[in-house]
């Protein structure tokens, strides 16, 4: 299929992830950098384009080069668009692959929000007093706090039940995005979650902001992940099978979270879609499989309605409907997503989507690969990244 130019993903590097205790986000990211690098049949020396995510501390980009002794890089540079990060650097390093900026880029994340002997609630609840700047930009200092918005999970609480005023979508079809994801989990040895959940399991777990229930949010984890892109042609002789970027797109409404606009109805996935669908040469009915960014069950059931699987206001019924789990039309996230596997930002759906590609799945893997949708969701709704990859060259 095709010529085999372009960019692709050649490595992988995920290091332990969940609870994993005593390391610093960098050594993390070295780690994980080191691992894609060799996962790919390739030396530090190879690369010569850094990406890395914000949560590094100081000047993440250079301290992570020194940790890993690169030198004269061509590309390097922090990237922050919260949950669509990892989508907007696996496109920032194909561009620069494709014009000749740079041949061979790694990108990474890393955290470790987790603490011992701290609930993983507490991990990101900051509050305003203990991170001002970002309180202020969430929108949960001053008054906003007052009134009870003091976290992220209060604000996609509030996008949820405006999604269930406006389309009728029920708690039980919630639920259903939860056991379907769950299902998935059981199959991964690297989930943090396995056991399988029901309906009921998922309507008796405590309430977190209503109407999102514990089992309605991601997983607070540890670790890092990264991976490495060099050009389609380099890649077939590489240690592992290329999964080929085909296309890529971002999209960032902008909405204002007050009456009259598009908050909680629409995500930047309604553009970020389509102009990704259309650099790739593909439709909607052309996708194999779905690895959608699931901090919270909610946001599967609007992106899936951005993207045009199912019309807007029926992405309950369509989850409920069976379609994602395993067997299910449209196979998603299907390494357990960040409800139930791990969380690490967009790379949580972005290395399901290369380990499928690869055919590496195990009992998980799903019968069709040949086009994976990645989705990677920041902020409140305000940033969306897609990506069309493929374990073919992209036709030209």
């Amino acid at each position: 299929m095709g010529d085999g130019t372009g960019a692709a993903i050649v490595g992988l590097g995920m290091t332990e992830l969940g609870k994993v205790y005593g390391r610093s986000p960098r050594s993390f990211a070295a780690e994980a950098v080191r691992l894609a690098v060799a996962d790919a049949g390739l030396t530090l020396g190879d690369l010569d384009g850094l990406l890395v995510s914000h949560g590094l501390g100081g000047s993440p980009g250079i301290e992570l080069a020194a940790t890993l002794g690169l030198r004269d890089l061509r590309l390097l540079s922090l990237v922050n668009s919260f949950g669509a990060t990892a989508g907007a650097m696996v496109s920032y390093a194909a561009m620069s692959i494709l014009s000749g900026a740079a041949s061979t880029v790694a990108c990474v994340f890393a955290d470790a929000p987790l603490k011992p002997k701290q609930s993983a609630g507490s991990a990101y609840d900051r509050g305003p007093e203990a991170a001002p700047g970002q309180a202020q930009w969430y929108g949960y200092g001053g008054m906003t706090a007052a009134l009870g918005f003091r976290s992220v999970n209060t604000f996609y609480a509030l996008a949820a039940q405006r999604h269930m005023a406006r389309y009728g979508t029920t708690t039980e079809q919630l639920g259903a995005v939860a056991v379907s994801t769950r299902a998935w989990a059981s199959r991964n040895p690297r989930a943090q979650m396995r056991k399988p959940i029901t309906l009921d399991d998922h309507r008796s777990s405590r309430w977190v902001a209503e109407p999102l229930r514990l089992l309605d949010c991601c997983l607070v984890s540890n670790g890092a992940i990264a991976v490495v892109l060099t050009g389609s042609d380099r890649a077939r002789d590489l240690a592992r099978p290329p999964v080929h970027v085909w296309g890529w797109g971002q999209g960032h409404p902008g909405h204002r979270r007050e009456r009259g606009s598009g908050f909680g109805l629409t995500t930047g996935a309604a553009t970020s879609g389509p102009i990704a669908m259309k650099m790739a040469g593909v439709t909607v009915d052309d996708i194999s499989q779905a690895q959608l960014y699931d901090c919270y069950t909610y946001t599967v059931v609007v992106t899936l309605e951005d993207y045009g699987f199912c019309a807007k206001g029926e992405g309950g019924a369509f989850a409920a409907s069976g379609a994602l789990g395993p067997g299910g039309a449209l196979p998603t996230n299907t390494g357990g997503g960040q409800l139930s596997a791990y969380y690490m930002w967009g790379m949580t759906p972005l290395s399901e989507a290369v380990i499928q590609g690869r055919g590496d799945g195990g009992e998980r893997q799903a019968d069709r690969n040949d086009v994976i949708l990645v989705s990677g969701n920041g902020g409140i709704l305000d940033h969306h990244s897609t990506l069309i990859l493929s374990p073919h060259p992209k036709e030209v």
